[in-house]
């Protein structure tokens, strides 16, 4: 379990060996992102590829090896289906720390009382339950597996003792509880809300979405639970309508703009994966006004979370949290997914843009950028974890299904990808064998070797993905390595060179919203210049100056390049402060023009007073090429105005299968030379679109 409130880097760890896939999935040589690997799959291996994809990637044993049993105490507002018949349940941990021996010792949260035995926050967590009961409740439904449904069936016992059922805070959650079954209504540290059942939460979305899956799947098999579970989100859905849906259709304020004030805990996170439950309940239960009334307004909400576009950032993404308008970050990161699932239901098209702009403009430049980061704040930079890969997959495939966008599948396989080699450590992050997962891959490639509930339960959501759309498993399964990756690059203002102003080091590099990049900024006086040198590059890129932009209006700062005028960025405007933690926004302006090909720095002359934190550089046609097992591909992404060919060594002997796609993943109608097989060497890639690269031998 990850704290919402909190998005620093994993905890340093020393580099473990992390189990292998198998020997049929390394990767193969490394080349530049601006050109497809050299080709070095043989038909035998993509025959073994072929018979790697055929066998199941989900495997539970981990998962398992994380339930304990719970005693089910009585106590006042808590009770469960059949409490008096089996007064216990089961319930994952909520970590588990690898052993020197290649072992797994299962781990609370916070620190353990040696007296009592407790945990300051600790052993079960309700986030961590929901999620186990969406993973078994999927494997049950999509394999038949019995076990599978006994254990849903008695994790979902587990989760509704958890909510109150009685009292003003009926419907929320308590989110932790002890090994003996004790409830922890105050964790330590102190988390919001406390106690964590006194509102609304992100716990109590996510048994929202346990409910509704769990519902889905019992309404037939097990009418009497089915019924428990209706009710359960009956109470569920009438806390949320007293609390956060009682606010449908008002706005808040947040740095000038107006943001929904009615999404779960003010996120589109948390809203997201509630939705996620609301959609499966909905399919199930047609006639529930009351829920279905719910999904409508919280996937409403989300899709007005969608910021950005091809050259403006974030690019489309759903920003999480109404609270601050530049940081986009993973964690809960359903957003494209539960909107994808929603609107067909919903017969709403309108809010299915938000998870095509999200799937096919911002997830190809996240991977540019280097892989599914856990954050951008709003440079990227953070660690990478399963949470983040799995909101990714998910998406990219619901999206994909919902809008009949075939080429985010081309997407999806990249992004799954990070599972079996293809990240920073350059190891597998799962192993099938035994159904462990690691927690996290820090930017330098250090990973943590632990395998906690949620990295173990996202990871299994993206294989029960996977096993169910066996094309995309074949070619993710055959994507085991990052050749490289050409995408957003940070420029920070503290290397540059000043006149009339001074490098500050931050307090913290942390606003409050947003994150100094490199924890310091240059404050420019009226009238200053800022020249920040840069590489060259061969094609021109979008600059997005990092601007911390005041509240009140206040002028604007120049930027050139050689004698180019780039444009200009404001140093104030941003608005009233409403709800967010402090006045102004640290944010990326768009300039006007692109920094020309061949040019080596950006110089800044202020207007007025302004803090320049850094320049964000992306090409105007980003890739990132991966290998394995499959052979060697490259996805081409634009944030170009207009269709852009790009020039590629190519081996004699060999040509390019390319596909093109538009901006919403959609393929391009076929040009000469344009989609197939191309002896040229030149890519064609669609304005805001992507193109998938295959180097063939002939």
């Amino acid at each position: 379990m990850t704290s919402p409130l909190v998005y620093a880097r994993l905890k340093s760890a020393p580099v473990a060996v992390v189990a292998t896939l198998s020997m049929l999935l390394a990767g193969a040589g490394v080349a530049s992102a601006t050109q497809p690997a050299q080709a070095t799959a043989t038909q035998p291996a993509a025959s073994q590829a072929r018979a790697a994809a055929s066998a199941p990637l989900t495997n539970l044993s981990h998962l398992n090896f994380l339930l304990d049993t719970v005693p089910l105490n009585a106590v006042d507002g808590h009770t469960t289906y059949q409490i008096g018949e089996h007064p216990a349940a089961q319930a994952p941990w909520t970590y588990a720390n690898k052993n020197a021996d290649g072992s797994y010792t299962r781990v609370g949260g916070g620190s353990k009382d040696p007296a009592t035995g407790y945990w300051s926050q600790g052993a079960f967590n309700a986030d961590d339950i929901a999620r186990t009961a969406v993973v078994y409740l999927r494997h049950w439904q999509q394999t038949g597996d019995a076990s599978s449904r006994t254990r849903a069936f008695d994790v979902l016992r587990e989760l509704t003792y958890l909510q109150t059922t009685s009292g003003p805070n009926a419907g929320n959650v308590v989110l932790w509880q002890q090994a003996d079954g004790t409830l922890t209504p105050s964790a330590k540290p102190v988390e919001l809300p406390d106690p964590s059942d006194s509102a609304e939460s992100y716990w109590l979305a996510r048994t929202v979405w346990a409910l509704g899956e769990g519902y889905a799947a019992f309404k037939s098999a097990d009418p009497q639970f089915a019924a428990f579970l209706q009710s359960r989100m009956d109470l569920a859905v009438a806390s949320l309508n007293k609390q956060s849906l009682a606010k449908y259709g008002k706005y808040d304020i947040a740095d000038g703009a107006k943001v929904p004030a009615w999404l779960i805990t003010g996120g589109a996170d948390a809203s997201a994966e509630a939705v996620l439950g609301l959609s499966a309940y909905s399919k199930a239960a047609p006639d529930d006004g009351a829920a279905a009334t719910a999904l409508s307004r919280l996937t409403e909400g989300i899709a007005a979370m969608s910021s950005g576009s091809v050259q403006q950032w974030p690019f489309g993404a759903i920003l999480p949290s109404t609270q601050t308008r530049t940081l986009w970050h993973a964690w809960g990161g359903m957003a494209a997914a539960a909107v994808a699932n929603a609107s067909p239901l919903l017969h709403r098209p309108d809010l299915l843009t938000a998870a095509v702009k999200d799937s096919a403009q911002f997830t190809p430049q996240l991977l540019a950028a280097g892989g599914p980061d856990n954050a951008w704040s709003p440079a990227p930079g953070e660690a990478q974890i399963a949470y983040g890969v799995d909101s990714r997959v998910e998406g990219l495939v619901a999206t994909a299904k919902a809008a009949n966008a075939p080429g985010l599948l081309d997407v999806a396989a990249v992004a799954a990808g990070w599972y079996f080699g293809a990240n920073r450590s350059g190891k597998p992050a799962y192993n099938p064998a035994t159904g462990t997962a690691i927690d996290g891959i820090e930017t330098d490639g250090r990973v943590n070797p632990n395998s906690g509930a949620e990295s173990t339960i996202h990871t299994l959501l993206s294989m029960l993905t996977l096993d169910a759309n066996p094309e995309l498993k074949a070619k993710a399964l055959g994507i085991s390595s990052t050749a490289g990756t050409d995408g957003l690059k940070v420029a920070e203002a503290e290397s540059g060179t000043i006149t009339g102003g001074a490098v500050v080091k931050a307090a913290s590099a942390w606003t409050g919203e947003a994150n100094w990049s490199g924890g310091a900024y240059v404050a420019l006086n009226a009238g200053g210049t800022l020249k920040i040198t840069v590489p060259a590059s061969d094609q021109a890129r979008n600059a997005y100056p990092i601007v911390n932009q005041r509240p009140e209006a206040a002028g604007t700062t120049s930027w050139t390049s050689g004698g180019t005028f780039l444009g200009t960025t404001p140093n104030g405007g941003a608005g009233e402060q409403g709800i967010t933690a402090t006045p102004g926004k640290l944010f990326p302006f768009s300039l006007d023009r692109a920094l020309p090909a061949g040019q080596d720095s950006l110089t800044a002359k202020a207007g007025s007073d302004v803090s320049i934190d850094a320049v964000l550089l992306q090409p105007q046609i980003s890739s990132v090429s991966v290998s394995g097992s499959a052979g060697q591909s490259t996805l081409y992404i634009s944030a170009a105005p207009g269709s852009t060919d790009r020039k590629v060594d190519m081996p004699q002997g060999f040509h390019l299968s390319q596909q093109a796609f538009d901006a919403s993943g959609q393929p391009v109608t076929p040009g000469p030379d344009q989609n197939g097989a191309d002896h040229s060497g030149r890519v064609t890639v669609a304005p805001g679109g992507f193109t998938w690269v295959t180097l063939v031998h002939n």
